[in-house]
């Protein structure tokens, strides 16, 4: 019979959780019900395929469109996961899978695909490799959200840094951090217009759309705190925007990721960014999330030394893209 690829569907997705648990040794139910749940509200955004042989489902894959986290200037399509039945490697189904991912994103005026894999999961790596993917110019980062003091060190133990260029999303001069001299609250939809203002002056670029999905994104979960505000004075000085994710890239545990970190150019030497890291580090491992991860642009020195200065470090993930044009 031959292998078709569809759109999954309801009555599909117990065979993608158990396949998924053959693949992965481990149960994802939430993550699978959740991207069904996302793709059916919206369906321009995530895209979920199904390999079948008649009722027979022997692959998947789950994808969707980021446009703006990570400093991105436009739509990307992300490949989250991509599973195929053990019993039926060998067949071309991953490549079929591929295709047809591909080929409903350029449909979408998708121009890039990007994934990531750990790099001792020498499997899906080649696989990515022989679907024509390369090592993205993107740095993977990561720190743990327990063993937070050092944020709040006395000054002479920080480092002594010159102030940087604000122009770029990192400024911050590390002075002793204070949480209670830097207020930081959660993000409210009333924060739209400071965000944007404050990301024009550090990127020179409107990025309304993908602020108001944000935003849209934060009320959603309400629940989950992690969209932060700092204020100095009553004043709006800078915002960090996060999210908890679990099964992403096929992963087995709940992390979080750093999507947008921004401070107004006004209030450089104040310890606005470090006060955002330091409550959004707080606030994750109150939620039990034990690691925080990002990506920054390999050239983005100044970004990375904050991070850097931070706690972050190399991931041992690495990123991958393609062009689609």
């Amino acid at each position: 019979m031959t292998t078709t690829i569809r759109d999954i569907v309801t009555a599909d997705l117990e065979r993608v959780i158990e396949l998924d648990r053959r693949l992965t040794g481990t149960p994802r139910r939430n993550y699978h019900q959740k991207r069904m749940t996302a793709a059916a509200a919206e369906p321009g955004s995530f895209l979920t395929l199904a390999a079948a042989d008649g009722p027979v489902l022997k692959g998947y894959a789950f994808a969707h469109i980021l446009d703006g986290e990570f400093g991105g200037a436009g739509p990307v399509g992300v490949v989250d996961t991509i599973g195929i039945d053990p019993d039926h490697r060998g067949q071309g189904i991953g490549r079929k899978l591929m295709a047809a991912l591909e080929d409903a994103m350029r449909a979408r005026g998708i121009k890039e695909l990007v994934t990531q894999a750990d790099w001792t999961e020498h499997g899906i790596t080649r696989f990515f490799q022989s679907a024509g993917f390369e090592l993205a110019p993107r740095i993977m980062l990561e720190r743990s959200t327990t063993n937070i003091s050092d944020f709040d060190a006395p000054l002479a133990q920080k480092e002594q840094s010159r102030e940087v260029d604000l122009s770029d999303p990192s400024g911050d001069d590390f002075a002793a951090l204070s949480r209670d001299r830097v207020p930081v609250r959660s993000l409210t939809e009333a924060d739209f217009p400071f965000m944007v203002s404050i990301d024009r002056k550090v990127t020179r670029r409107d990025r309304s759309a993908y602020y108001t999905r944000k935003i849209a994104e934060v009320t959603k979960e309400s629940g989950i705190r992690v969209s932060l505000v700092a204020e100095i004075d009553g004043q709006f000085a800078g915002f960090v925007m996060a999210r908890t994710e679990y099964g992403e890239f096929g992963r087995t545990q709940t992390n979080a990721v750093l999507d947008t970190i921004g401070v107004d150019p006004a209030f450089t030497r104040h310890s606005v960014g470090r006060a955002l890291m330091s409550q959004l580090l707080t606030n994750l491992s109150s939620l039990g999330v034990e690691k925080v991860q990002t990506q920054v642009q390999w050239n983005s020195f100044e970004l990375l030394g904050f991070l850097a200065r931070c706690g972050f470090a190399p991931s041992q993930r690495l990123s991958f893209w393609r062009r689609l044009d």
